[in-house]
Formats: C-alpha cells, structure tokens, sequence
C-alpha cells in the first residue's frame, strides 16, 4: 500500500497545488512547537483549517466564501478572550497570530495573499523563541526559515514548472548571503537591558528548591535530570563531598512545613549579614551559568563572602542566613563569577556585633508534634550531659550510622508526627526527611539547628570542562550551632547513605526503552552522547543566549576601544553598514562582469563601432555589422578584418567548438589589436538593408 501523495505524486501536481502544499506543510512546522503553549481549541481548530485547505487543493474545489471567514475569526476572538481573559498580552497575541496565520491559508488566491501568509508565517517563526531559545528550538526554526524563504522564491518564480529544489538552492544562498550581516549585528546591535530578553513569564521554575519544604517535595527532584546549573572552575575543583551550593534557609516549622524567614522571596532579608564570618584558605573561584528558575536565588558554593559579579550592573544582597539575591528573579539564563572559602566559621556575634541572644527560633517546635522524638532528645541530652552539643550531634549521626536507616527515593507517605516515624516506623527518607528529622531531634536536646537547601555535587562533562549541577542533586542539609565554633554544617544524610555525598551515587529513575537497549549495548554509550549534547547545548548558552551588553563591550575592548559604550556600537554597525554596502557593489560589478562574456564582447564591439562614427544598432547581430562594416568609410586596413572577426564571433556563437573559452579569449585579443581610427569617420553612404 503506498501513501495518497507521495515525493513523486507532489511533483506531478499543477504548480499551483504543488507550491500550496508546501507552503501549508511549512505553517504546520512552525505552529508545531507552540502546540504545548496554545489552548487546546486553537491547536485543533489550526490543525483542521490547514487539513481543509489541502483536501480543497487536492480536489481543485474552491475556497470557502467570506462568510465563513468571518465567523470563524469571530469565534477566533471569542474563545481567544475566554481562553486568557484578554487580547493583548504575550499569550493570547500568539493565539491570535496562530489562528490568523492558518485562516489566511483559506483565502490564498493571489501573490498579494501569499505575501501576506508569509510575513505572517515569519512573525509565527519569532514566536516560538518567546517561550524558548534552546538550541533544538532555534535548529527547527532555521528548517522553518528555509522553508518560508523557499515558498517565497516560489511566488517570485510565476513562469515555468521550478523544482521545489532548485528553490531551496536560492533560498539557502539567500541565507548564506545574508549570514554575515546577521552575524554582525548580533555581536554589536546594542543591547539595553532590561529590554533585551525574554518576558519575565517565558519561563518557569525548574530548579525545584522553594522558600518551603515540605516531606517528599526534595524527592521528587530525584527524578528531574534537567540541568540546573553549570560551573566552570578557574582551577583544580573542591572534593566532590565539598561541592555545597547554598539555597533557601529554612528556620521555622509547623510541624509539617518547613519554611524560611521573611517568606517567599524575602527569606533572610530582615536580618543584615553576620559581623563575624571568617575564612580560611585559598578561594575558590569560578563561574557559574544559572538555569531559569524565575527566584531570585543565586546559588554559590559555601560560603561566598564577596557578591557575585552580575552583568549589566546589578547587584547581589548577602541575607543574614549567607544566602545571595539577585535584584530580580532569574527569568533568562544567567551567568556570573563568584569566589568561595570552602572552610569558614560564623554565627558566635550576634547581629550588633555582641554574643548572640537571637537563637530561640532555632529551637523552637510546635506543641503538639513527634512525641517519641521527643522523648528520645531526653534521653540523649541526659545520655551526653548538658551543653555538649557537639557530643549531641555525633551521638544522632552514630544512631543514623547504625539504627538501619536507609536512603530511598520513596519513603511512603508522612502522617502527622514525621520525625516520629522517621526515627522510630519507616526508618527511610531522602535527604528532606533525614535533616527534617535530625533538626526536630537536635532541637528537642537544646541544640540550635536549622534545615539549608540547594544543590550538593555535580558530574564533570568531560567534552567542555563544565561542571552540571542537575535537578537530581537538590539536597538538603543541616547546619548547627556550638557555643564555640558558631554555625557548623552538618549532613545527616551522609551518614545514611555516605556514597550519596562523597562518590555521588544518586538514586535514578528507570532508562527509558531506547536509552536501556542502547545502555545495554555499551554501558558508556548513553553517558557519551549524554555528555557530547549538554556540551553542545551549553555552548549554545555560553555564546548566544547569554551573549550580554558586558560581553558585547568586552569584544570591543579586545578590537582595541580603550572605554567602550554604545555609541561606540553605533559607530561599529555604522561601518559594518557602510562596508556591507561597498561589498555587496564590488559583487554587484564581479557578477555582471560573469554575465554571457559573448553578449560582453558583442557590446564591446558595438561601442567601438558607435565611437569609429559606425552606427550599431542594439538590435543589430554580428553578421548585419559585418555587413554595415564592410560598405562603410572605415579604413580598408580595418574594415575586412572588422567584418571577418565578427562573423567569427557568430560563428562561435552559434557553432561552437571544444576550445569555446580559449577561441573567446583570441577574440577578445584581436578586438582590442584592430587598426581603430583615432577620430570618428563621416559616412555618406546608407548601408543596405539586411
């Protein structure tokens, strides 16, 4: 059984039908990736008006009349305004885009109509990129660029049977012509933030961390490979168990939520940083490319005294928990440098500089909650004896090492008393119902501790040296507070499970079908490929998205500007533009100097012909010259040779032989070796007619 209308049945179509196909296939690839944005209604309403309208090309019926246009652009509208409350707006202007583009299809009779269709179907192509600007999404809107530019060639062509492929060979030079121009004006067309960008609401939160924690929430991210985030270290990196990247700080519990101070957004901001953070050692620098997450968080190593240098001159805020913020949330990708001192100590001042008073909401539960645990801190603060916090923790991390207690992906549900059944019933979590537990317990003994969130290790893409921080390495840990030492960090879940944190075994969801035959065949396979497109993918980050006006500047300190601005960009394009110009009337001259060199010569010798005082027709074929030449007062020494070089020229022409460019070449020579007269030469005489 073979399909309706195959490769060759499309080309054995009328043109008109063949072209109309093409292009309505060409609108179904760039409506495509919006299918996930668009309302359910507009995807399938645009996928049955381009469906009727190549059933009514294949049939050769005619187009529906107005009136049906008519009511559906109103029910367009209507369900447009149902669909998002309003017709302006990112949203509800691409459904309308959408639906405006497929019904346009229904009443595509003339040039003027395609036009339309087309420049329709280029702005449709812009739209895809306010939702995303990966670099699969931008490879099928190149595919979707060619197409349109090929359905545009067509238009252009009204005479003859064109191949859609000798099309798309002068689409593709038209994209190649115009490739360097695109080039120059993404490196230097100025960018003014905040305007340049996507929307603030393209993009959602993927990162997965939140100013609340509830029990299972962190274990969901186990089964999110998405990335993160990715680090780039100017030297040798920490130890893999050292790679703590700080998140949200959550202080305060109800017994079933954990939540940070200030709220959402705001946690940690109504305390200033602390007056006592010391470090040690040699800093630990690096750059670290942020994935969307549409927080303001900015995620660094523990623990980063100095602000990490933003682009564009924003400035980070240090919280009271050492957490950093950016002045906005991240809505595009983000890049910047930080420094960090793996070994620190703060947390003995308080916040005017005097021993702390401040530490009773670090000890404070809700009534009501985890009885057992309760019981059990009793038991170990008597064990261990008053004011021994240290001796406190290492006796909960003994119980943890060897009571059973195991690291699993799925711990059931928690009922109301978690740390209860943590301790005491299921005896499993992930890291979120570790440290919740360990806090409640700590705390119940009189010790201060809090829950921190963020990420912990990260895999080494061998191909570009990156680090990837994926959403399966959000973690949870705890850090507790000494009389002598301040805040300590200390993770319960190593105790657990010590591969999780040292060596990075993480838990995985089952490989896909594909993935596993493939895996199956070569274990290292899937790793390889895996590693090879996140390279690629983060290249595409590093160099185009996150392509910033502080890179733009840079490149043009690196061209030699000693303060660059942009009015320094305007001066850069301006140039550009001037030399594009220059350039394209350098090939202008070169290509029509390529133009039918015989038709070239032929009018090289009708000029000389006019300026001997020989009139020459345009009109007029060698073999008429030859005879006006031959009864003219030209030179006997010139006007026999004249008239027999341009039967020759006919001659080749019309009969030519092998050696065509060579036989060309002598031509050419000989015209210029002619005996010319030095002035023009009166004729008296009328030529006779040919």
């Amino acid at each position: 059984m073979t399909l309706p209308l195959t490769l060759a049945a499309l080309a054995r179509l009328p043109r008109e039908a063949r072209d109309t196909l093409f292009l309505l296939g060409v609108i179904g690839w760039l409506i495509l990736p919006l299918v996930a944005q668009l309302p359910l209604w507009c995807s399938a309403l645009a996928a049955t008006v381009l469906a009727w309208r190549a059933v009514l090309t294949l049939q050769n019926r005619p187009l529906p009349r107005r009136a049906w246009l008519v009511l559906l652009l109103v029910l367009t509208v209507a369900g447009t305004w149902a669909s998002h409350r309003t017709l302006l707006g990112r949203d509800a202007g691409v459904t309308l885009v959408v639906v405006l583009l497929a019904l346009k299809t229904l009443e595509l009779r003339a040039r003027r109509d395609a036009l339309v269709v087309f420049f329709l179907g280029f702005f449709a192509l812009l739209t895809n990129f306010f939702y995303s600007q990966s670099l699969p999404v931008a490879a099928a809107m190149l595919v979707g660029l060619l197409g349109l530019l090929t359905a545009l060639v067509n238009a252009h062509r009204p005479v003859g049977e064109p191949s859609l492929r000798e099309s798309a060979a002068v689409a593709l030079r038209m994209a190649l012509a115009g490739a360097p121009i695109m080039l120059a004006l993404f490196l230097f067309f100025p960018r003014f933030a905040p305007l340049w960008g996507i929307p603030s609401d393209a993009l959602t939160g993927r990162s997965g961390l939140s100013a609340t924690m509830e029990v299972g929430q962190v274990a969901k991210l186990a089964l999110d490979d998405g990335i993160a985030l990715r680090v780039k270290f100017d030297g040798a990196p920490p130890p893999q168990g050292e790679l703590y990247f700080r998140g949200p700080v959550l202080s305060r519990f109800d017994g079933r939520q954990w939540t940070a101070r200030g709220g959402p957004g705001f946690e940690g901001l109504g305390l200033p940083p602390p007056s006592d953070l010391r470090v040690q050692g040699e800093p630990v620098r690096y750059e670290v490319t942020l994935e969307p997450s549409h927080r303001p968080w900015l995620l660094t190593l523990d623990v980063a005294p100095r602000a990490p240098e933003l682009p564009e001159g924003r400035g980070a805020r240090l919280t009271g928990d050492l957490q950093w913020l950016s002045p906005r949330p991240v809505t595009e990708l983000l890049r910047y440098r930080a420094e960090s001192y793996p070994r620190f100590h703060y947390g003995l001042a308080g916040w005017d500089g005097q021993p702390r008073r401040d530490l009773d909401e670090y000890l404070r539960l809700p009534a009501g909650y985890n009885p057992r645990t309760l019981a059990l801190a009793e038991q170990l603060r008597a064990q261990v004896g008053e004011g021994n916090a240290l001796a406190l923790v290492q006796v909960a991390l003994e119980r943890l090492r060897r009571g059973g207690y195991v690291y699993t992906l799925e711990p059931g549900v928690a009922g109301q008393h978690t740390a209860d059944e943590f301790w005491f019933d299921t005896k499993a979590g992930f890291c979120e119902h570790i440290s919740s537990a360990f806090v409640v317990l700590l705390r119940a003994a009189g010790v201060p501790a809090r829950i921190v969130t963020g990420y912990q290790g990260g895999e080494l893409n061998g191909v570009d040296g990156f680090w990837v921080v994926r959403n399966a390495d959000a973690h949870a840990w705890t850090e507790v507070w000494d009389a002598r030492r301040g805040w300590l960090r200390v993770d319960p879940t190593a105790a657990v499970q010590p591969a999780r944190i040292g060596q990075l075994q993480r838990l995985r969801r089952p490989e896909g079908l594909v993935a596993g035959a493939i895996g199956s065949f070569s274990p290292t396979l899937v790793a390889q490929l895996r590693s090879v497109w996140e390279a690629v993918n983060n290249g595409w980050n590093q160099w185009v998205l996150n392509y910033t006006q502080s890179r733009q500047l840079e490149l043009l300190r690196q061209l030699g500007f000693a303060s660059p601005d942009w009015t320094d960009l305007g001066k850069v394009i301006a140039g550009l533009l001037v030399a594009a110009a220059l350039g394209g009337m350098a090939w202008a001259r070169w290509e029509r100097s390529q133009h039918d060199p015989w038709l070239r010569l032929l009018a090289r010798a009708r000029q000389r012909l006019a300026d001997a005082g020989v009139a020459a027709p345009p009109q007029a074929p060698p073999r008429a010259l030859a005879r006006q030449v031959a009864h003219s007062d030209l030179p006997p020494a010139l006007r026999q040779p004249l008239a027999d070089w341009l039967l020759a020229l006919e001659t080749l022409r019309y009969a030519p032989s092998q050696a065509a460019d060579a036989r060309l070449a002598t031509l050419q020579r000989q015209l210029r070796r002619l005996p010319w007269p030095r002035h023009p030469i009166r004729h008296d005489r009328t030529p006779p007619a040919a």
